[in-house]
Order: C-alpha cells, then structure tokens, then sequence
C-alpha cells in the first residue's frame, strides 16, 4: 500500500493518475506476478492517455464549435460532391503540418459548419489547439477589443495562435478597409504557420470581388487558395435532411 504522504506528494506534482491505476493494480490479482518494469509501464501509459483525454477536453471546450458533436463519421455522402477519402484524409490532421488550408463551400444549409466542426474537433483530438469562430463575431469582438483599449497587435496574436482556425460565414458581409487590412494581416501571420478552415456560401472566384477586388484582396487570395483544399457540400439541404420531421 502506498502511505498517504507519499499519496500527498504525488498529487502535488501532478499525477493523481497514477495513484488510481496503482490502486487498481493493487486490487486486480492478474497483476501480481507482473515485474517491475512492466508495472512502470503500465502505470506510465495509463497516466500519458489520462492526461491526453483531459487536454482534449479542455480543447474541445474552448474550441467553441457551434455543433459540438459533430464528426466526420457523421458525414453524409449521399448525393453530395463530397469524397468520403478526402475527408478522411482531413480527419488524420496532416494538413495542419503543411499548414494546408481548407475551403468549405456550398449553399446555406448544405452542411458547411458541420462538416467544418467535424474536421475542427478532430483537430482538438490530436490535441491541436483550435477555435471556431463567425466572421460577423470575430469583426464584433475585434471592435470590442479595440474600444477597450486592447492594441490590434494583441488581438491579431489572439487569432493567430491556434493552429487551426475556423472562420465561418466568410465574406458574409462585405469588409470596409480596415476590416480588409486586418484580415490581411491575419492572414499573413497564419501564412505557412497554420491552417484556416474557411466556410463560405460564395465561390472562391467571387471571393476577389467581395473583398473589393484591389491589391488587399490579391494578397489575401494569394495566401489562401494556393495552398488549399476546396470541399463542394453541394446542393442538397442538410438541415431539412437531418429534421426530425423528414
């Protein structure tokens, strides 16, 4: 039996973990013959996927994703130009490492923030910090910051830091030049650094003309379509789909 100051201790330094698998093996009789090491390594694994399942759940919590359960297994296919190994393949997270970007396109309702919630909550699982977020509330906040007193170098890190960002309804509204010079500058510092998933009921051939068509919105493209993938959702309305009435 572990004696309780050393129980005291090893809650101090972090690992009350490995005081319940401890405790489990202690209980469990098919442990008994174990040697030294294979018990360390035991008790080492338990305590590497107890702290990891707890990183994902704080980083799932802060994600803020507007469909929570959302996942890609959830996905539908079925009449959508949707390819089931390309989501897939965005599910394994490897293009946060290229620092790939993702444009989601489609009509309202065809399933663009689940799917982009999806892909944004497996990025949380491979414990990759993430956040969702709607332009119109991104642009809202940034003002608030900005009468608070809070410099827009401060706000750009804010955005800047996580390795996947969420922007959904991109483009909703048209930007005015500040908002446009912003997003450049967010842009820029995410550029080969992180992904950005960008939801959008436009084309991204519109997307020139809706950030004003000028050299703001040439830089902008720049560093977004070239090192992109596109999903199409199609034209099917997911919302009346998944209705509980249909």
């Amino acid at each position: 039996m572990i004696d309780q100051e050393t129980r005291r201790k090893m809650r101090i330094i972090g690992v009350p973990e490995a005081l319940d698998i401890m405790d489990a093996m202690a209980a469990d009789p098919s442990y008994a013959n174990m040697g030294f090491d294979e018990r360390v390594r035991v008790i080492v694994d338990y305590v590497a996927q107890e702290k990891e399942n707890a990183s994902v759940k704080r980083l799932l919590q802060r994600a803020h994703f507007r469909i929570a359960n959302a996942d890609v297994s959830g996905v539908v296919y079925d009449g959508r130009p949707l390819s089931r190994d390309t989501v897939n393949g965005l599910g394994t997270c490897q293009f946060v490492e290229s620092a790939t970007d993702v444009i989601v396109v489609g009509y309202t309702g065809t399933g663009k923030t689940f799917l982009a919630c999806s892909i944004g909550r497996q990025a949380c699982k491979h414990c990759l910090s993430t956040l969702y977020v709607r332009m119109p509330d991104l642009l809202m906040s940034r003002e608030e910051d900005l009468a608070a007193g809070i410099p827009e170098s401060k706000v750009l890190k804010k955005y800047a830091r996580y390795k996947v960002l969420v922007v959904d309804e991109w483009l909703m509204d048209p930007l005015n030049p500040d908002q446009m010079r912003f997003f450049l500058e967010l842009v820029d510092r995410r550029h080969d650094k992180s992904s950005t998933i960008w939801c959008s009921q436009y084309r991204v051939e519109d997307w020139h003309g809706r950030l004003g068509g000028g050299t703001h919105a040439d830089a902008i493209m720049d560093r977004i379509v070239h090192n992109a993938v596109t999903l199409q959702t199609g034209e099917v309305n997911m919302r009346e789909l998944m209705s509980p009435r249909s």
